[in-house]
């Protein structure tokens, strides 16, 4: 099995080429603010209403609907919200939707037709999406981009492999490619006396001394190794990653010039083994099938496990989040980080393998059930293209200066206020699509933040591609629901022993028959086709 590490050298180096252009990250992406931001107003007088004839522009009503990964958020009225209404010239109604649930709320949404404004679609190639988007129910946008400052900038390979048969049918949010990993609990690893793991069985042994070896020095057996939660990446990142340790493919693989899916290897089979052996162990929670991903780094902060497979960028927002709470307990030790990175551990030829982005993370895309006509869908775009001023790319990602965060030596400095950032900040930068780039002001770059850029940098060397990443199959657009919930199901069953290697096996049969050889078939034609 070569996965794509060979064969798919030509798509790594399009992704790679995106994302270079375009790289930042989720979390990490703000700026200052004020009333005279210097924000050109959402639309020009001739292509928006007045109000009531007095030669002002009325504000651009807007919904938008976005995920959210705190029980928290900013209301309509927030702060924040109302400077950002007040830049823009617009009235708008966030409709808030928990991520671990943001699939199911974004079908049930489009099968209902009343869509808003402006609506985050999590995974362009989804069957929902892409059949709702060649129906006619979404923008084409593609040829509207040149005409603004900033959406102009897009990257051209991005914009390719976020397209539907050649069209964008929204605007991709830019993502650094090399941007998981591994984090973890620096100081727990310090306290059982272990290093890094460069090996699985190191991996194993980490997690193990997390459980077993009181890392946090409280004389209880209170604690445990993985976080795993209902969505981290599409089923999971954790195990997204994991797989690729053990030489698995990423998504597709090749094998004798076919392309293979990847729970059709043995490796695939080794890794979900492995997870059934962490799951047996009690070295990861009990609940991760069920966990809500808003609650995903809590273990971490109130030190009861120890690593995150996910954004390695993530591990400074942990480490931020254990400062604070020590702060509060007037305990705080500012010049310690809590929380180390690492990119994977090296499969049994000693190789490393991690998992890319595609160069974007979900799209933000304007239905045409809201936005009637094309001047409203300019003013739409218009809106989308302010959010790229660095004022507001730093506002919608660290809040207002004096009140979310202060500026120190042109770095940003944020509250050790948590519910006031849950509440008014945190989820705004959602809506940020970084085009032509991620050009807010930067919180301080510590060692850990710098340590975290650099190692995505040196995980790009290592990325495993999926050759069939460009690809839209007809049969999966169709089908690929039903078919991705026969695979889902039989994961987690395994993991967690409902399910023996047998019956594992028969789910895969049972996946063949309801459309897989199918899917395998029309995927080789199109790999064919491609070369």
């Amino acid at each position: 099995m070569k996965g794509t590490r060979n064969k798919g050298k030509k798509w790594a180096s399009l992704l790679l080429a995106g994302t270079l252009a375009a790289g930042t990250l989720i979390g990490c992406s703000q700026q200052n603010n004020g009333a005279d931001n210097g924000v050109a107003p959402a639309a020009s007088p001739d292509t928006a209403p007045t109000n009531g004839g007095s030669g002002e522009t009325a504000p651009l009503k807007l919904s938008i609907m976005l995920p959210i990964f705190k029980t928290n958020y900013p209301k309509d009225d927030s702060p924040v919200a109302a400077e950002l209404e007040k830049s823009t010239n617009t009235d708008i109604h966030f409709e808030w939707v928990p991520n671990a649930s943001y699939v199911d709320k974004f079908n049930i949404t489009l099968a209902s037709g009343k869509l808003p404004t402006i609506m985050y679609v999590p995974d362009v190639k989804s069957p929902s999406f892409v059949n709702a988007a060649k129906s006619g129910a979404f923008w084409e946008l593609g040829g509207y981009l040149k005409d603004y400052p900033n959406l102009s900038g897009a990257n051209p390979v991005i914009l390719n492999n976020s397209t539907i048969e050649g069209k964008n049918y929204g605007i991709y949010r830019g993502r650094a490619l090399g941007r998981n990993g591994v984090y973890y609990r620096k100081d727990w690893l310090d306290n059982v006396g272990l290093t890094v793991p460069e090996t699985i069985d190191d991996f194993y042994n980490m997690l193990k001394a997390f459980k077993e070896k009181d890392p946090d020095k409280n004389g209880q057996a209170d604690t445990y190794g993985l976080v795993l939660v209902k969505w981290t990446g599409q089923w999971s990142s954790g195990f997204d990653n994991i797989k690729l340790w053990f030489g698995a493919p990423n998504k597709w693989g090749e094998m004798d010039g076919k392309l293979v899916p990847e729970h059709m290897t043995p490796e695939y089979l080794e890794a979900l083994k492995f997870m059934k052996k962490l799951y047996d162990e009690k070295l990861i929670n009990q609940d991760f099938a069920i966990m809500d991903s808003a609650k995903w780094t809590d273990p971490l902060v109130n030190n009861q496990a120890g690593v995150i497979i996910d954004v390695i960028d993530g591990a400074a927002r942990v480490d931020d989040k254990i400062h604070a709470a020590l702060a509060a307990e007037g305990k705080d030790q500012p010049d310690q980080h809590f929380m180390d990175v690492f990119s994977g551990v090296k499969d049994a030829e000693g190789v490393l393998h991690t998992l890319p982005t595609s160069g974007f993370a979900g799209m933000l895309a304007v239905p045409k059930s809201s936005v009637k006509t094309e001047e409203e869908l300019k003013r739409v775009l218009a809106f989308i293209d302010q959010l790229n001023a660095p004022e507001l790319q730093t506002m919608l990602g660290y809040g207002l200066e004096g009140k979310h965060h202060t500026i120190e030596e042109d770095s940003v400095v944020m509250s050790k206020d948590t519910v006031l950032l849950e509440s008014e900040v945190e989820g705004l930068n959602q809506m940020l699509t970084f085009i032509p780039e991620d050009r807010s002001k930067k919180v301080k770059q510590t060692p850990l933040r710098l340590k975290q850029t650099e190692l995505q940098k040196e995980n790009e060397k290592y990325i495993v591609t999926n050759p069939a990443e460009p690809f839209i199959s007809q049969v999966y657009t169709e089908k690929g629901a039903q078919l991705d919930n026969i695979l889902n199901d039989a994961r987690i069953k395994f993991i967690v022993g409902q399910l023996d290697e047998a019956g594992f096996a028969a789910a895969i049969e049972l996946w063949k028959k309801n459309g897989g050889d199918d899917l395998i078939k029309e995927m080789n034609e199109l790999y064919a086709a491609s070369k």
